[in-house]
């Protein structure tokens, strides 16, 4: 399970994520820039570490990194969602007040999550036996003649 990612983290992977291309220290550091005053070498930490925890992979671009995700925003969610999941003495229980938190979109959100992943579940093989009986009992229709 990952870790939560910290402030800064967040803010410097959610660019990677939303550009979904390799990105430089310098463009993350000029559209942060925006929002807050903040450093060249503190983006640079901050998508090393990143690099480090193997949340980006870097290829050198002359003297420079280009930084890409290893994963999406939507995985890193439901990581996230798991690991609070399953640190409940009570699934059931955590799983309703959940669901009682959501907006009536995000209820929406989860019925379409729920009919895709119903629709992308294999159905399970049928037991031998069970196939048998569906053919006609196993070929007993054939013996009796």
């Amino acid at each position: 399970m990952p870790r939560p990612l910290g402030e800064l983290e967040d803010a410097v992977m959610t660019r990677v994520w939303q550009w979904n291309r390799p990105v430089t220290v310098r463009e993350v550091l000029e559209d942060l820039q925006q929002e807050r005053s903040i450093a060249y070498t503190t983006v640079m930490t901050v998508l090393d570490n990143l690099h480090q925890k193997g949340w980006v992979r870097r290829e050198v671009e002359g003297r420079a990194y280009r930084y890409t995700a290893v994963s999406t925003r939507a995985a890193y969610s439901a990581a996230l969602m798991n690991e609070a999941w399953g640190q409940s003495d009570n699934p059931a229980a955590a799983l309703v007040a959940f669901f009682g938190m959501m907006s009536p979109e995000q209820r929406e959100a989860l019925n379409d999550a729920i009919r895709i992943a119903q629709r992308d579940t294999p159905e399970p093989a049928a037991a031998p036996a069970a196939a048998e009986t569906a053919e006609g009992g196993g070929g007993s229709a054939e013996s009796g003649r």
